[in-house]
C-alpha cells in the first residue's frame, strides 16, 4: 500500500517492530518526566513526542506504540508524569489523568493516519484534530473531578498555549526530516 509519503508498506522484522516499541515508550517516558519552565504552568515534552512518535511511526506502529506505554502504566510501571508521586497504574489512570491518556491513543491513531494516507501537509492539521481529542477526552472525563466553574481552569487554560508550541515544534521537526530518514525510521522502502 502506497502512502502519500511515498512510502509502501512497513518491512520490518518483529524484532524490529519491538525495538521502535520499546524506543517509543521510553522516549514517551521520558518525555513526561522532563518539566520546561513555561507561563503559567510547568509543561512536559509528552504531547510533542505523542506527535512525532505518531507522524514518523504511522497509524499501526504508532498505535502499537501507544498501547504499549498505556499498558505498561497500567501495570504500574511509573511511566506517567507525576508518578511515582501521584500514584501508580491504575489507581492513577483512573484519577483525574485518565481521560487525556486515553486522548493520546486516539491522537495517535489520527495523527498516523494523516501519516500514512494524507498528504505532509496534511500533518499539523491532523494535530490540531488529535490534540482536540485529547482535550475533549481530558475535560470530559476530568468534570467528575473539577468544582463547578473549574473545569476550563484546571484542565485546558493552564496547557493550551505550550501544547500548540508543543505540536507546532512536532510538526516542524517531521516535516523538515527528509523522506528517507522517516522511510528508515518507519522500515519502509521508497517507491520512488
Amino acid at each position: 500500500m502506497k502512502s502519500t509519503l511515498g512510502l509502501s508498506a512497513t518491512s520490518l522484522s518483529l524484532t524490529d517492530q519491538v525495538i521502535r516499541v520499546a524506543t517509543g515508550v521510553a522516549l514517551l517516558t521520558v518525555s513526561a518526566k522532563v518539566q520546561v519552565p513555561f507561563w503559567p504552568v510547568p509543561m512536559t515534552l509528552q504531547v510533542a513526542a505523542l506527535m512525532m512518535i505518531a507522524a514518523t511511526y504511522g497509524m499501526r506502529l504508532g498505535t502499537s506504540t501507544m498501547a504499549a506505554y498505556l499498558a505498561a502504566g497500567a501495570a504500574g510501571l511509573p511511566v506517567f508524569a507525576g508518578t511515582p508521586e501521584k500514584g501508580i497504574g491504575l489507581a492513577y489512570m483512573m484519577g483525574t489523568s485518565g481521560g487525556y491518556l486515553a486522548g493520546f491513543l486516539v491522537a495517535t491513531v489520527i495523527v498516523g493516519y494523516a501519516a500514512d494516507k494524507l498528504p505532509r501537509m496534511a500533518l499539523w492539521p491532523a494535530m490540531l484534530a488529535g490534540l482536540a481529542a485529547i482535550y475533549a477526552l481530558g475535560l470530559a472525563w476530568l468534570a467528575q473531578f473539577a468544582p463547578d466553574g473549574k473545569l476550563l481552569a484546571w484542565g485546558f487554560t493552564p496547557f493550551i498555549a505550550g501544547d500548540l508550541v508543543k505540536i507546532t515544534l512536532a510538526a516542524v521537526v517531521v516535516l523538515g526530516a527528509p523522506a528517507a530518514l522517516i522511510a528508515k525510521i518507519r522500515g519502509t522502502a521508497s517507491d520512488a
